[in-house]
């Protein structure tokens, strides 16, 4: 393919391209500045650039011949590496290495700390870091057995091994605004019920919905209507790792916003809806436990009555014993006076 070059027949073009390109990106800042004592110094003497950048006359001249050797080309002053020439490496006895490895054939789930200890009784002085960073190198160059989990294929008969793949799922950085959700089971003689709630972490609005099944189907529903309902709903959801909080339930976050998880057995990073769960069990499902097995649209007809009281006048000791719409009207800016809008001018 012909590259078309309109530049092309320009005197001098090249060479201007590549001074521009050298002082872009080859010239330091430090290079720039020793560029400007340089041009001090032989205009005011060494005397006055000594007090003005307290550098002393052998680095001037030792800059001064830096550039000169580079036929006076800038990056010819640029700070030289410190990387030293020849780097310390890690000296390991070789019976050492044969006992990791020997003990993490025969225990693959020994830590170092455990490791250390067994090499502590043959003589090691080594420390636990030390034996963690051994065990590093050791996995880098495959020299300790990788597990491998299978499975039984029920439509083959074959076994396949199962790769684990790095967790992807977002985590909510801290003072993050969201929607917490999250569900709560009660066994009522026999029958299971499934109660979905999500709450406001900067309102502290909240709201619940009880469900006969447990799919992620029920769970879309509950947000659609919690966004419905909640006045300045966050778009963005954390909730745990249940299976209820999958699939559809994902797809209608990622609609409007982000779907954060919390980390595995992590409850304190769903402490707002957790501590609502216990107000919701406390206050409310206790005394409604007959009604929830027998009729869940009349539940949460009596529900959503409750809900009302807490949202609307039940202090909340975290926003100074008033409830969360009193606290979100209080906030809200004063509008002019309306009075006489319905009279014209004459």
């Amino acid at each position: 393919m012909h590259i078309f070059n309109k530049f092309r027949g320009t005197h001098g073009f090249v060479s201007l391209w590549h001074e521009v390109i050298r002082f872009r990106y080859m010239i330091t800042d430090e290079a720039k500045q020793r560029v400007r004592m340089l041009a001090f110094w032989e205009r005011h003497g060494i005397e006055a650039t000594r007090d003005a950048f307290g550098i002393s006359r052998r680095t001037l001249f030792r800059w001064q011949r830096m550039l000169r050797d580079m036929g006076g080309k800038l990056d010819g002053l640029n700070p030289a590496p410190t990387t030293p020439h020849r780097r310390r490496t890690r000296t390991i006895p070789a019976a050492i290495i044969h006992r990791i490895i020997e003990l993490r054939t025969l225990h693959p789930c020994l830590g170092k700390e455990k490791i250390r200890s067994i090499l502590a009784d043959a003589g090691y002085a080594g420390s636990i870091s030390t034996v963690g960073r051994i065990i590093a190198d050791l996995k880098r160059r495959h020299r300790l057995p990788a597990p491998t989990t299978l499975s039984l294929s029920g439509r083959t008969g074959k076994l396949i091994v199962r790769v684990s793949r790095p967790n992807q799922k977002l985590r909510r950085p801290r003072g993050y605004r969201v929607l917490e959700a999250d569900t709560v089971v009660r066994f009522i003689d026999g029958v299971k019920r499934y109660i979905l709630t999500g709450i406001d972490t900067e309102a502290r609005t909240a709201f619940a919905g009880a469900y006969t099944n447990h799919g992620s189907a029920s769970a879309a529903d509950f947000l659609f209507k919690t966004r419905a309902v909640l006045p300045n709903c966050p778009n963005d959801v954390q909730t745990d790792n249940g299976s209820e909080f999958a699939l559809h339930f994902h797809a209608a976050v990622e609609e409007l916003g982000l779907h954060f998880n919390t980390h595995p057995r992590s409850p304190k990073e769903n402490a707002h809806v957790e501590r609502f769960n216990r107000t919701l069990n406390e206050e409310f499902l206790r005394s409604h436990r007959p009604l929830l097995r027998d009729d869940v649209a009349g539940f949460n007809r009596k529900l959503a009555d409750w809900l009302v009281w807490y949202n609307a006048e039940r202090p909340h000791y975290a926003l100074g014993q008033v409830s969360p719409l009193r606290r979100m009207m209080t906030a809200l800016p004063a509008q002019e006076c309306q009075r006489w809008w319905t009279h014209t001018a004459v």
